[in-house]
């Protein structure tokens, strides 16, 4: 295998994790604007730990929350994470789901919020949340259906994002040399190009 094809497959594996994380933004950062909201974030379920991650923030939170965990059973966000159904709650101080601890960690309590599951193949990833909109607006279906638009997107970048964290696992548990070696194997047969497809095949070898 030569050089060149070496740093292709690496560049790929390792370079996936930052192109969604990017789109992981993105969805946050739009999703903000378009409810006008003061915050909107996206959790991933850590399954190993049974914690969720927060993963991408816009607006309150957004230079400190990217990385804090939390059990995945607490408040609004579990709920939702577990029975992969949306909720709209205009005052979470009254609901006995709210994880009032939790969100104080964070240094933002919210007042209201829609929150949706990010379902890929009928697999909950995680959950994306949009807080507190203006006083004078109310959440919508059709902001419901909008935001579950959103949702969709952001399942598909979580599901790649942690294809590309299995894949730097593999990469540095047996070694780079010895995957990259049986990756450029399966890279003859199937000459598709792009990080998803070195995921993809990295896949197969495990």
């Amino acid at each position: 295998m030569t050089d060149d094809l070496q740093a292709a497959v690496a560049a790929g594996v390792f370079g996936a994790e930052e192109d969604y994380r990017a789109l992981l933004h993105s969805v946050v950062e739009v999703a903000r604007a378009i409810f006008r909201a003061k915050a909107s974030s996206i959790f991933l379920l850590d399954a190993q730990a049974d914690e969720l991650v927060f993963e991408a923030v816009a607006g309150e939170g957004a230079d400190t929350l990217v990385g804090k965990r939390f059990p995945s059973s607490t408040g609004i966000a579990g709920w939702v994470l577990v029975t992969g159904q949306p909720l709209v709650i205009e005052d979470v101080a009254a609901d006995p789901r709210f994880g009032r601890d939790a969100a104080e960690s964070t240094g933002f309590v919210p007042k209201g919020l829609m929150a949706v599951p990010l379902l890929h193949e009928e697999r909950s990833l995680g959950v994306l949340e949009v807080l507190d909109r203006p006083k004078d607006a109310r959440f919508t279906l059709a902001e419901m259906e909008l935001l579950t638009l959103f949702a969709n997107q952001a399942a598909i970048a979580l599901d790649l994002l942690q294809r590309a964290r299995r894949a730097q696992s593999v990469l540095r548990g047996e070694g780079q040399a010895a995957v990259l070696a049986r990756l450029a194997a399966k890279l003859e047969e199937r000459a598709d190009d792009g990080a998803l497809r070195f995921l993809q095949v990295l896949e197969e070898l495990l």
